[in-house]
């Protein structure tokens, strides 16, 4: 059984909130176009939400995550009977080069697989509760933060924060992935997704607090999960995004517009998630940035995919729930 942690709630940093220059022109599509918005003050959470916050918080309530429920067939029409039953995705590295175009090479829906077993039956978190807790859908990281009397943050609340200061910067540190050698987060080294040589220290996810925190003193804002933010999808920033704003209040994506036009028959909207993983490599994902921006549908949880939480200190902020 896991033990939480004597206080298993993230210490909170106090941000100033000001202007800063959201998204890049210099990567890829879905982050263009770089342009300025404001956001006031908030505090975040200085990690990840861990494992052992998560377990307080499951103790304490009796709460079921997603991945622990079966699924409606009514939202996934064509899939199997056993693809069903409760369970999540599951990250694994395979034998060889394989197609980097087609995901399902080294992602696989596992039964039984959920924040308590993030590989599935057979796996746990106990020697993980330092670790952030994955497997969480957007439902469950949304209840949490409720619980824990504070809120998910905006895609830009996330990337302000992320940028520690340093507008404008590739990374949250500056503009040198490993400035001296020296890596700043964890990701993925060698050919993805078949050889991870872990010069990092970190095959998979690693402590919250492992790596240097940002200028804001935020740890691990790129690299080691990506995390939910509120924001819908959209394939680019507002077109009007050149006008400063505030967090994108009043033109921003909607949940019709975050649905996976690859897939029409699946009508599962999509949040925002920032920050990149464990399984981002300069060959494959170079997404541990800032100004990186990936789709995520609410229902599902996956092995790289965590959270933290935000408390604002104005009444609204533009978030799209």
């Amino acid at each position: 059984m896991l033990e939480a942690a004597p206080s298993p709630v993230a210490a909170s940093v106090e941000l100033p909130g000001g202007t800063f220059l959201m998204g890049s022109d210099s990567h890829y599509v879905e982050e263009r176009p770089a342009h300025p918005v404001h956001v006031p003050p908030f505090t975040m959470d200085a990690t990840c939400v861990t494992n052992a916050a998560f377990a307080a918080f499951v103790s304490a309530t009796g709460y079921r995550t997603v991945a622990e429920r079966p699924l409606d067939p009514a939202q996934y029409p064509g899939a199997r009977p056993e693809m069903l039953n409760p369970g999540s995705l599951v990250f694994h590295m395979t034998d060889g080069p394989v197609d980097t175009a087609d995901y399902r090479n080294w992602w696989s829906w596992v039964p039984g697989a959920c924040w308590r077993h993030p590989e599935g039956p057979g796996s746990g978190v106990a020697y993980r509760a330092d670790h952030p807790v994955v497997q969480v859908a957007f439902e469950d990281a949304a209840t949490y933060a409720a619980w824990a009397g504070k809120a998910l943050p905006t895609e830009a609340e996330w990337e302000y924060a992320a940028r520690g200061g340093l507008d404008g910067a590739e990374f949250p540190w500056g503009d040198d992935l490993a400035p001296g050698g020296e890596h700043r987060a964890n990701t993925w080294q060698g050919p993805f997704p078949w050889r991870n040589f872990a010069a990092d220290g970190f095959a998979g996810t690693s402590p919250v607090r492992s790596f240097p925190p940002n200028g804001y003193g935020l740890f691990e804002m790129c690299g080691n999960v990506w995390e939910w933010t509120t924001d819908w999808f959209a394939p680019r920033h507002a077109p009007d995004a050149a006008a400063p704003t505030c967090c994108g209040a009043g033109r921003g994506p909607t949940l019709e517009g975050s649905f996976d036009p690859a897939q029409p028959a699946i009508r599962i909207p999509r949040k925002v998630v920032k920050g990149g993983s464990f399984l981002c490599a300069p060959s494959y994902c170079r997404r541990y940035r800032p100004a990186a921006r990936h789709a995520q549908m609410i229902d599902s949880g996956m092995s790289h995919i965590g959270f933290r939480c935000v408390t604002r200190h104005t009444a609204t902020t533009g978030e799209q729930p």
